[in-house]
């Protein structure tokens, strides 16, 4: 295998070549390194690069290099880990430079896992400040390097676009993995809430965080569960739930499958590019022997003030402390704003939104008793340039902020798994993602279908990378 297209390979192709002897986890490991230090100042995704990769590489190799003492199909894989999970080799700023803010140098409950099972943790990844927001400045999107990623996760997808690791973990309150994999064509993945521990992860929103893996299929991101679910004490919303084989469900047709489509909300404002590659993966499915169910959910015309008191409230708690020390003032502009309004969350406010939550559960329960999965767009439409605060979808203006999370957040509401996975382009080659939610803990058939449509579209993302943008 040639060195140079080692960049683009999956998790699970680089696994084999690691179990098969093609090459040992050094060589790949320095690959990256070199790709990242090379392009990465256009893109900016990392944050830090870590200074023991290669320490971690040869340790594997050296596991490797003793009969049956490997740790598993992620033992030698170069990890990227977003800049709010903590590391105890690394450090972890949050995205902030305010003032007042220390983050401890342990391993988070994830990186933790992640070790366990002989990874390369190669850097942290740029996020959006705290979590908040959906550009992750001053990270640009792969393939046009004048369009923003996404966010908050931001920096992880453009990692996981640009060839610099086969493997990301972000994190998602509103939609901050699925918004960055769509709009940088990767897969992104939010499992259900509490069944990957949040512990050591810089708290954002304590009932909305889900922490999850972004990577280049759906295959990848299977593998990936299987090391990072289970219970963990530490975190007291994670679940104590019998965690299944991943890669096992993905080799499932999609035969026989029921698929849910909620037509208010989630397919009644999107660009026609967006919602025509999102038809055709709709009927790629029926072709394929799927069952179409067509719903209506009125309910959530309430959902996006409800996520907005819940997410505004928690989040001021946690900051509060910052706030009433004058820290806030170091903030980036946004994210002070948003801070500082959460303050004017009212306990009827926040109580509201919890009872539409639990009905909006209920709601999502009732269609869920007769589907299998639920299928939209990720995102409205596809990312869009650097500056822009308001995109029109359209006949109607919308803020950047309010569109980029309208079809991601009901997943974080009610805390049901969601993947986004690449379904086409724009006219201006642009990604499209598809969202695929599925029942509590029911991640298998998430994604089983998400394979599937990988499957059936066999979209080739990767020579269209934007090679022009990473020469600069």
């Amino acid at each position: 295998m040639k060195i140079k297209s080692m960049e683009w390979l999956s998790l699970k192709e680089m696994s084999d070549g690691l179990c098969k002897k093609k090459f040992s986890s050094l060589e790949p490991t320095q690959h990256l390194l070199d790709r990242t230090a090379r392009y990465d100042h256009a893109i900016k995704s990392f944050i830090h690069v870590s200074e023991h990769a290669l320490t971690q590489a040869k340790a594997s190799d050296a596991r490797r290099s003793r009969r049956n003492a490997t740790l598993g199909p992620l033992d030698g894989i170069a990890v990227a880990l977003k800049d709010n999970y903590l590391t105890a080799d690394m450090p972890t700023t949050a995205g902030t430079n305010a003032t007042g803010w220390t983050f401890a140098a342990k391993d988070s409950a994830c990186a933790q896992r992640l070790r366990a099972a002989g990874c390369v943790l190669i850097g942290k990844t740029r996020t959006h400040e705290f979590a908040w927001g959906t550009t992750s400045p001053p990270v640009s999107n792969p393939w046009d390097i004048e369009r923003i990623p996404g966010g908050s996760s931001g920096g992880s997808a453009a990692c996981i676009a640009s060839g610099f690791a086969p493997l990301a973990l972000g994190s998602d309150t509103g939609g901050s993995i699925r918004i960055p994999a769509s709009f940088c064509g990767t897969v992104g993945f939010k499992p259900t809430f509490g069944r990957i521990s949040k512990a050591g992860i810089v708290p954002h929103s304590w009932s909305l965080d889900h922490p999850g893996p972004l990577t280049r299929t759906v295959e990848d991101a299977a593998i990936a569960m299987n090391t990072l679910a289970g219970y963990d004490a530490r975190d007291p919303a994670c679940q104590d739930q019998a965690v299944p084989d991943y890669t096992a469900a993905i080799a499932h047709s999609s035969k026989n499958f029921v698929i849910g489509i909620i037509e208010n909300h989630f397919m009644d404002q999107n660009t026609p590019e967006v919602q025509d590659a999102v038809d055709a993966s709709i009927q790629a499915l029926r072709n394929s022997g799927a069952k179409i169910i067509y719903f209506r959910l009125p309910l959530l015309a309430y959902g996006l003030g409800a996520i907005y008191a819940i997410e505004l409230a928690s989040s001021g708690a946690h900051h509060d402390s910052a706030v009433n020390a004058g820290h806030s003032s170091g903030y980036q502009k946004d994210v002070r704003a948003l801070v500082e309004m959460g303050r004017l969350v009212s306990a009827v406010d926040y109580l509201k939104a919890e009872q539409v939550r639990s009905l909006l559960c209920e709601e999502f329960k009732r269609i869920f008793d007769q589907v299998d999965v639920v299928i939209s767009p990720t995102e409205p439409m596809t990312a869009w340039k650097k500056g822009n605060e308001i995109v029109r979808i359209g006949e109607q203006n919308e803020s950047v902020l309010a569109a980029s999370w309208r079809l991601t957040y009901p997943f974080n509401l009610t805390g049901l798994p969601a993947i986004s996975v690449p379904c086409g382009f724009d006219k201006e080659v642009m990604p499209i993602g598809l969202q695929i939610a599925g029942r509590p803990f029911d991640e298998a058939s998430v994604l089983r279908c998400a394979a599937a449509v990988e499957r059936l579209l066999d979209l080739k993302q990767r020579p269209l990378m934007a090679h022009d943008a990473l020469s600069l």
